[in-house]
């Protein structure tokens, strides 16, 4: 089908003049408007893509001015309004997953028209025609946010419209030359060039209000997906825009809105100056919001807060080496405090994985400090040592890790509690020795927990090595690992019974 009867199935004659394509451009954004029937829009719009095509490029852009970019963005916006989400008025903020059944045909459709116009757009940078450019960068933001709708795996999305989304997404990349989605985004450092995050979040922004957020499923998605794209140095330009969004998401009731919002913050927080965070007391802010969701019982939430409210406090506070003497309790104290009181009395095992895995990297951080906890630690360690968590043994492992790392950093405190954690762990080597797991996990955990008993040793210079204690301890240097085998129960439990009260 050629230009001619395109124009003529509009309704519009083929005439010389320019015009006349605009001008049926026009009436298909009327039409699109005001049509109620879904198959006739849709041969509307497919017509629409194939006048796209076929049309000169000076019939498409013949005076690139603010009209006619006003003029392509009206449209634009009309053909993506045909596929837009529902409006959700429920508290939840989600619809059935029945309700956006037929939005992937109808993304597809206006993908084909948006590649259409991409297509031309391309066409007129390489024929050099700079006034093409105002253009481009009026419609980028637009193609950008339809493209991030209808890239991601959810409920209104398939195979075949995410496809049509990414193929969008590559040309708008290759429109602004850039070589990636995040340097479309974030601009070129080398070229004092400008990214599209702020025009996109200027265009997003009526939907992010604490009124409208929820109403359309696809927001929060689109903008955390926008917002890990961008890192440092560029994200710190557009904090005021994107923090307070990020902590909206994250006070939600909802836990998965509240994964979401954190895992934002949380990218902030790696991304901004400390300097920035401070500034106006953000991080303050943040920390007291990250603090309140500790209370929580849901294991997905607890994964995203804990490693977030670590680094915040990095923040916050000096690190131990150059904070002072003396050393005085700050933030990090509170909120191991915090931790190990509900790793005492939690019984779940999937939070107490969770638990026992950021407890590590709480260890790590604090340094020399922790021996301020080592009370309650010693109670933590050998009560998850107490409980199997099998089949992977999650907890155990890295329980096993964070005594390690106690004794390491706290080895002159650890002397007096040579008795009871020595007892547990050969407590625990029984155990392990006796229940049915496979052999290479058998074998970690008793490496680990032999790891554990010649530092125990070592901080005790020698002390640990009643009878023949030697040679239980000397196992954890032999090579390959030890065996379930290397460990009989009757041995253990002599050693058990002699070692230091």
């Amino acid at each position: 089908m050629d230009l001619a009867h395109i124009l003529q199935e509009m309704k519009i004659g083929d005439t010389p003049d320019p015009c006349s394509v605009l001008t049926a451009l026009n009436r298909v954004r009327e039409r699109v408007e005001v049509e109620e029937d879904a198959g006739r829009l849709k041969r509307v719009l497919e017509e629409t893509a194939e006048l796209l095509s076929l049309a000169p490029l000076d019939r498409l852009f013949p005076e690139v001015n603010a009209d006619l970019r006003a003029q392509y963005l009206g449209l634009i916006n009309s053909f993506i309004r045909y596929a837009a989400l529902p409006i959700c008025d429920t508290d939840s903020g989600t619809l059935p997953a029945k309700s956006y059944e037929d939005i992937p045909d109808k993304a597809q459709t206006v993908s084909a028209v948006l590649l259409a116009l991409s297509v031309q757009l391309q066409k007129a940078l390489e024929e050099n025609r700079q006034a093409i450019r105002s253009l481009v960068r009026t419609l980028v933001p637009t193609f950008c946010i339809f493209s991030f709708t209808h890239l991601q795996e959810q409920p209104w999305t398939n195979a075949v419209s995410r496809k049509s989304a990414r193929e969008l997404l590559t040309l708008t990349v290759g429109l602004t030359d850039s070589r990636s989605v995040q340097e479309l985004l974030s601009g070129k450092a080398d070229e004092d060039q400008k990214g599209f995050l702020g025009p996109v979040l200027d265009t997003l922004q009526p939907n992010l209000t604490k009124e409208n957020w929820k109403r359309n499923q696809a927001v929060k998605h689109v903008f955390s997906w926008m917002l890990v794209q961008v890192g440092r140095p560029w994200l710190t330009e557009y904090l005021e825009k994107v923090f307070p969004t990020s902590l909206l998401i994250s006070d939600d009731y909802r836990t998965e809105n509240k994964v979401l919002g954190v895992h934002c913050l949380h990218h902030i927080v790696l991304n901004v100056p400390a300097a920035d965070l401070r500034q106006f007391n953000r991080a303050q802010v943040l920390y007291h919001a990250l603090f309140n969701h500790l209370h929580t019982s849901e294991a997905a939430l607890i994964q995203v807060v804990l490693p977030c409210l670590l680094d915040l406090l990095s923040v916050l506070e000096k690190p131990p080496a150059h904070s002072g003497l003396p050393r005085k309790p700050n933030r990090f104290d509170d909120v191991l405090r915090h931790i190990l009181t509900y790793m005492e009395m939690e019984h779940k095992l999937d939070l107490r994985r969770v638990y026992a895995k950021n407890l590590v990297l709480f260890i790590e951080r604090m340094d020399i400090v922790i021996i301020r906890h080592l009370k309650r630690l010693e109670r933590v360690i050998v009560g998850y040592l107490e409980v199997s968590d099998a089949p992977e043994e999650k907890a155990r492992l890295s329980i096993l890790d964070a005594l390690q790392k106690t004794l390491q950093i706290a080895w002159p405190r650890m002397e007096r509690r040579m008795g009871s954690l020595a007892q547990s762990l050969l407590r625990f080597l029984v155990d392990v020795s006796s229940e049915s797991l496979p052999t290479e996990l058998k074998e970690q955990l008793i490496t680990q927990a032999s790891h554990c008993l010649l530092l125990l040793d070592h901080c005790s210079k020698g002390k640990l090595q009643p009878m023949q204690h030697h040679f239980v301890l000397g196992m954890a240097n032999t090579s390959p690992a030890p065996t379930a085998k290397l460990w009989p129960r009757h041995y253990v439990m002599l050693v058990y019974e002699n070692t230091p009260k």
